[in-house]
């Protein structure tokens, strides 16, 4: 295998080299040079049985097939789909483009400048690292809601961000002037999900004299929303996106495709938030972790793009690859809707047509074959949320008291906290701003309108309007010390809310726009009132969040709310008026207004008519094109950043920001046999779902963490620390971040802390002190690990921080997907157990001393021996998955590779 060296090799495959030439043929017989690959010419009636999604990797590695780095072996292993699905066959794709949001986007950048010194380190050609396919970075996770409830909130906050960012922001100015091309969309903008939607997705590329389907892989696991439209995408770890950007295609395992079949219409009250909800419980259920699903059947065509983009967005909560609905009618309604232009909305709808990929839901006759079919009527779904840490753990909103409840007595875990029964009701007073207030356990005091998931949706967004301004009319308010904030997806939304007149009363809730960006979603939530922090403390209170999110994994959203909730907008704002989540809507009063009047959640909830009324009326082209036809350059404080023109970045020694990272250190051309791992100590024993929030955060730095002890020798304060997130250019921090969640559970401790036992002596001390402390003496490091490791946001820094630790594999029951890969990446050895087999079954206490054996030739999920030295021996599989992944270890990870193969 190799990389494609110049921008033509990425463009559609000339007819003199591939052997499908013959199917090649002009959509339109008056634009002669337009043409397409038409797969209905393949005259195998094996295609119109496919799943639309495998459609779009077939015509993919018909296009590019050269024989070479696609072969015909490999299409004809496609369409016969039905019978490889189950066989963990293995197929090249080459998505269309690449998106990026900056936490992941500046590592990548880092990435791709370090890896230009390295090769022309080796005698290479630097200028040869470069993008060959199109890729998106949308500056989307670094503001944070430091300000609000007051009118200028925006303003402070976006003049904060570019205070902390300045230097992240110069940085990937930069990479967009030297890396052929990437484009940048500014912060400020929006969040890259809800962008790529309204904005950057193409749905049929028309490049190069061909037409074919807009597909993508990004850094970040939510990639999934733009399924949605139609549109292919999945997440992947950024490692395996820089090798996409450099022209290699994806090696990926030919998937099963679940059709979950929609029946039935929802009733009037029910959002596209309770659906997503209910589908993701369900699909957990089911178990689809490394599958596509694939949405049919009339019930999809009851639902509006926002509404199937959100249903999309969620496909990592319900573990699978992809959440694919095909092109429709409704999807060309949407392009429209969003203001694209005519010209494109035609040959949309005649390509896809000619080609067999677009949709009629109430036509069974198009109803492909499928691996397994599940189905959802409609009808059933009930408002619901999800919580406390998990986004799978559905609670129908009627249950909530009575769920919460059953959760502080529960044991820790998942659903429990643990808190004794003579405290549940404890209720510990305080002052804010010269009132009384008390909180108790389950009071709320995170209240957030955030994430693409949701602020994508006009018709929730909208509910939450209508509520907000029936909640003003009777007379209810939210109490000002409850963190409320309003971070808007795309600035159309802002748009449509104040043009329909909600605006107003969202503001008066205290639901004033903070800022453009993921925001409260990620964990950029900002500090609670001191007052409220003291009170939390002091009754070693369990405080809620309600985020219109994605996750709220523990830990992630603040470090004070332990418990919290996944909901609508307009329940978001529900719970905050109540203040509590122990509240039964239906049977006790959501609030009682000055005059003494009990107001029920029925009586300000808007129906599903009345949003679709002010939808229909407020929300148009001319918003979308005004908005987006100044995205790049209406930012004043980006375009005057000014950056060098250099093609080699010019590192600077002093940045704590971004820095040289030290991955081909000592790299040389001769590859080297891999050794087997001799002796390793084990650095944690972790349990089930460790995330990658675990593993790698993304919010504050503590103030007594490696992390800050190195920023503070390098001459910094507290309040210059900024995140985790923002920091990722940096591989001395994020090093020292590595497993620093206060929140991570370690067996070794029995609690949770972000601390491990130092085995040769047995003390305590911070991971990162640890694992220096062992390479310092030469030891090699294992981490233990249950079901679901690195589950939650694609994050590369979950595996090159365990890298730079010094541990050298991972020993784990199961693994997230996109996480498996990056320790591939990098050159971690995934591990798992064989069947049947845990770390409690086989009496591994990770106290014992292990030697992974590594024999001389090695082949895809190879089972090896591991040797402890009790003398005990057993076995585990190396998950290597293909023979690409195999490649890369032997390169010493992806990077390694790219730069080998340059310098060949």
């Amino acid at each position: 295998m190799v990389i494609c060296r110049e921008k033509s090799e990425c463009q559609a495959t000339s007819a003199m080299s591939n052997p499908y030439a013959h199917i090649i043929e002009a959509l339109d017989p008056q634009k002669p040079e337009h043409k397409f690959f038409n797969l209905t010419k393949l005259g195998d009636p094996r295609y119109e049985r496919l799943p639309f999604s495998i459609r779009v990797l077939l015509e993919s590695a018909v296009r590019n097939c050269d024989e070479f780095l696609v072969k015909k072996e490999d299409v004809e292993r496609i369409l016969n789909w039905k019978q490889t699905q189950t066989q963990t066959v293995e197929v090249p794709f080459k998505p269309a483009r690449v998106i990026l949001q900056d936490f992941t986007g500046v590592p990548a950048v880092v990435d791709f400048a370090a890896m230009r010194d390295a090769v022309k380190q080796l005698g290479g050609d630097p200028e040869k690292i470069n993008p060959v396919c199109p890729a998106d970075l949308v500056i989307d996770h670094s503001i944070q809601v430091d300000f609000n409830r007051k009118s200028d909130s925006l303003q402070k906050n976006q003049e904060l961000e570019f205070e902390r960012n300045k230097e992240r922001f110069e940085f990937l100015k930069w990479g967009s002037k030297a890396f052929q091309n990437m484009r940048i969309i500014p912060p400020g903008s929006g969040i890259v999900h809800q962008v790529n939607l309204e904005y950057l997705a193409r749905v049929v590329f028309q490049q190069d004299g061909y037409y074919y389907p807009d597909s993508l892989v990004g850094t970040d696991s939510h990639t999934t929303m733009i399924d949605g439209l139609g549109v292919l995408g999945w997440g992947v770890g950024g490692i395996e996106a820089e090798a996409v950007m450099l022209g290699q295609p994806i090696s990926m395992v030919l998937p099963e495709v679940i059709g979950y079949k929609l029946q039935g219409t929802p009733n009037k009250y029910i959002t596209s938030t309770d659906i997503v909800l209910t589908v993701t419980k369900h699909l957990r259920q089911v178990g689809v972790v490394g599958k596509f699903v694939e949405f049919f059947g009339p019930g999809v065509a009851q639902l509006s793009i926002a509404d199937r983009a959100t249903i999309a967005n969620m496909c990592p909560e319900y573990g699978a690859t992809a959440a694919f609905f095909p092109v429709d009618h409704v999807s060309v309604q949407y392009l429209q809707q969003t203001g694209r232009e005519a010209e494109k909305l035609g040959y949309i709808s005649q390509y896809l047509t000619a080609v067999g990929m677009f949709r009629d839901y109430s036509n069974e006759a198009q109803d492909p074959d499928f691996t397994k079919v599940v189905e959802l009527d409609l009808s059933t779904v009930v408002p619901c949320c999800s919580g406390p840490k998990r986004p799978q753990d559905r609670v129908v909103v009627s249950e909530m008291k009575q769920d919460f409840e059953a959760c502080l007595a529960a044991k820790q875990g998942f659903k429990g906290f643990q808190v004794p029964l003579e405290c549940h009701d404890v209720s510990i007073p305080f002052q804010y701003n010269g009132v009384d207030y008390s909180l108790s356990h389950g009071s709320v005091v995170i209240a957030a309108i955030t994430s693409c998931t949701n602020t994508s949706n006009p018709s929730v967004m909208l509910g939450a309007g209508l509520l907000a301004k029936k909640a003003i009319q009777c007379g209810l308010s939210v109490k000002p010390y409850i963190k409320t904030s309003l971070s808007p997806g795309s600035g159309v939304v802002t748009y449509y809310l104040r043009e329909s007149g909600v605006m107003q009363y969202l503001a008066e809730l205290g639901f004033e726009v903070v800022g453009y960006g993921c925001m409260t979603c990620i964990g950029n939530s900002g500090p609670l009132p001191e007052p409220v922090v003291e009170a939390i403390t002091q009754g070693d209170l369990v405080a809620a969040g309600v985020l219109s999110g994605n996750r709220n994994f523990e830990g992630r959203v603040h470090p004070n709310t332990r418990a919290n909730y996944l909901a609508s907008p307009p329940l978001v704002i529900a719970y905050a008026i109540a203040g509590t989540v122990r509240i039964d809507f239906e049977k006790e009063p959501i609030a009682v207004n000055a005059e003494g009047k009990e107001i029920f959640l029925r009586d300000i909830w808007p129906t599903r008519e009345e949003i679709q009324a002010v939808e229909r009326q407020f929300v148009i082209p001319a918003m979308f094109k005004e908005v987006y036809e100044k995205v790049e350059k209406v930012n004043e404080r980006w375009n005057s950043l000014s950056v060098p023109s250099d093609k080699l970045y010019s590192w600077d020694p002093k940045s704590t920001y971004i820095k040289s990272p030290p991955f081909f250190e000592g790299l040389t051309k001769k590859l080297q046999q891999p050794k087997s791992i001799v002796d390793a100590y084990v650095l944690l024993n972790l349990g089930d779902s460790v995330t990658t929030d675990h593993i790698s955060p993304a919010g504050n730095i503590a103030r007594n963490s490696p992390a800050a002890r190195y920023l503070t020798s390098r001459g910094l304060t507290p309040r210059e620390f900024n995140s985790y997130g923002s920091r990722r250019g940096n591989d001395a921090v994020m090093a020292r971040g590595t497993f620093a969640n206060i929140r991570l559970f370690n067996k070794f401790l029995n609690k949770q802390a972000p601390h491990t036992i130092y085995l040769p002596t047995g003390e305590t001390l911070d991971v990162f002190d640890a694992a220096e402390k062992y390479q310092q003496e030469g030891h090699p490091l294992l981490v233990l690990a249950g079901k679901e490791y690195g589950s939650g946001s694609s994050r590369d820094w979950a595996a090159k921080g365990p890298f730079l630790l010094g541990i050298k594999a991972v020993l784990a029951e199961s693994y997230e997907r996109i996480h498996r890969s990056n320790l591939v990446g990098m050159g971690v050895i995934p591990l798992e157990y064989l069947s049947g087999e845990t770390a409690d079954s086989l009496g591994l206490t990770g106290r014992e001393r292990y030697t992974v054996v590594i024999p001389p030739q090695l082949t895809p999920r190879m089972v090896v021996d591991i040797k402890l030295d009790t003398g005990k021996t057993f076995q585990a599989r190396m998950r290597f998955d293909t023979d690409v992944e195999l490649t890369y270890f032997h390169h010493g990870g992806i990077l390694n590779y790219m730069i080998h193969k340059m310098t060949e």
